[in-house]
């Protein structure tokens, strides 16, 4: 296969050719004879963006999900309409944030109201915590024992049920969802790799990604981050990726027992990703890692607080950062009505942590947050919150900076991923060069995608890109 006219970012080539999965050559290039040949029409060619951080089953199970969250739902009445779903079975909600409701959670009793005959499992925004009404609290009860993570209250189920997604897959016996729907969409953003964060990720997880990828339903490839029992399990179709360490202020890890877990992710030589949206966390986290000792690839996920004391210190361990530049589009609003005013600048900072010399990358945490990369860099630029407030002007990236954070190795992240002789044919299409697409960022320029040396996205609303060349009329 070869790509035309493309501008090709730090090459001074227009052509380049794909044998088998990898990058054949870079330059001014002659068609072979019968060789496929894609006119690029001056797009930017770019390597195929990476999601450093997303929860891909949960990307997919929200397909068969009811969205019960801002902006779609703002309060009680809308919570309510939101649920009346015909069925009879189980029915799944998701993005629940407890605005809806004045700040109130809601117990088992509050559902029943809202979903009286069938059985009810909401999932609050954060992820950590579901909602169940009885009818769900009766039904799982009556096939496995209670476990710690569900509240009791006065002797009694609330149906609230805290960082218990493995008990509750377990007793509903539940199968990992297909990715095909969800991959193709990402592939139509130009994503063609991604790094699952997922703290519950172990072998028999892999395995469904592993099967995934060799039915042809997963064209990306795949960094599995997780437990240190994933060490264990057979890498077919996917590379191995940090331990994780999901941390909760309101129950911190005993320091001694979270110092284990790293020690043991070094005796796998691995790094370590650590899960910090507080300021307790991100203190914790780099206590942490100064007692241990960092190593090359150590991250923290979100740093959604950092004060500048806790940037110092974290290029003093040489951490990585993931940063998610859209949150601030989506509930920036948010932030700075339950934010303590003094951390108003701490709040998901850019700028300052490449400044300091600290390494990012970029991830959506979907389906907590916007898979859309291009909507994310757009972020990034504007720092622009919903109400059309700026939030740390002095944080935002330029587009060439925000585009980074989607280009890096996703096993050496201070490494650029580039477009050269035998690299892989991972790559993105724009219809537009970059001087235009750097004014827009929009998710709607890509083109064409190709991961692993195939053609998995071509946009529908264009003339085909490809034509074949015939001998007879090769250069």
């Amino acid at each position: 296969m070869l790509i035309r006219n493309a501008e090709i970012r730090d090459s001074p080539g227009r052509d380049l050719r794909i044998e088998g999965a990898r990058i054949a050559a870079v330059g001014t290039l002659a068609p072979h004879p019968g060789e496929t040949v894609i006119d690029a029409k001056g797009g930017l060619l770019l390597p195929g963006l990476h999601d450093h951080h997303i929860h891909l089953a949960g990307l997919a199970a929200r397909q068969a999900s009811v969205s019960c969250g801002p902006p779609a739902v703002r309060d009680a009445d809308e919570l309510a309409r939101a649920l009346q779903v015909p069925g009879s079975g189980w029915l799944r909600a998701i993005d629940f944030h407890e605005s809806v409701l004045g700040g109130a959670l809601p117990d088992a009793a509050m559902l029943d109201s809202l979903v009286p005959q069938r059985p009810l499992r909401l999932q609050h925004r954060t992820g950590r915590m579901w909602l169940l009404n009885t009818p769900a609290l009766d039904a799982l009860l009556a096939m496995a024992p209670p476990p710690p993570g569900l509240e009791r209250e006065g002797g009694r189920f609330t149906g609230r049920l805290f960082d218990e997604d493995a008990w509750l897959r377990t007793t509903l016996g539940s199968v990992p969802p297909d990715f095909a729907q969800v991959a193709a969409r990402l592939a139509g953003l130009g994503v063609t790799g991604l790094t699952d964060m997922s703290p519950g990720n172990d072998a028999p997880i892999a395995r469904h990604f592993a099967q995934q990828r060799a039915a042809g339903r997963l064209p990306q490839s795949i960094v599995l981050a997780g437990s240190p029992d994933l060490a264990g399990a057979d890498p077919k179709g996917w590379q191995l990726g940090p331990v994780k360490l999901h941390l909760h202020e309101s129950a911190l890890p005993d320091f001694d027992e979270a110092l284990a877990l790293v020690r043991a992710a070094r005796t796998q030589e691995r790094c370590v990703a650590v899960h910090c949206v507080t300021e307790v966390e991100l203190v914790f986290t780099v206590a942490l890692l100064e007692a241990a000792g960092a190593m090359p690839g150590d991250r923290i996920e979100h740093a959604s607080i950092a004060s500048a004391d806790m940037v110092v210190r974290m290029r003093a361990l040489g951490l990585a950062v993931c940063v998610q530049p859209h949150f601030i589009a989506q509930r920036g609003d948010r932030y700075l009505a339950e934010v303590e005013p003094r951390h108003h600048g701490d709040l998901y900072r850019l700028r300052s942590l490449r400044d300091a010399g600290v390494v990012l990358c970029g991830g959506s945490d979907a389906p907590y947050g916007e898979p859309d990369p291009w909507k994310s860099m757009a972020a990034a630029v504007s720092r622009r919150a919903p109400n059309g407030i700026v939030i740390g002007a002095d944080e935002a990236l330029s587009p060439e900076d925000a585009l980074a954070l989607y280009l890096a190795d996703p096993l050496d992240l201070a490494r650029q991923r580039r477009i050269v002789p035998g690299a892989p044919a991972d790559l993105c299409l724009l219809d537009r060069p970059w001087r235009e697409a750097r004014a827009r960022l929009l998710g709607n320029d890509v083109r064409l995608v190709i991961a692993g040396g195939a053609l998995v996205h071509q946009r529908v609303d264009e003339p085909p890109f490809e034509r074949p060349l015939r001998a007879d009329t090769a250069a």
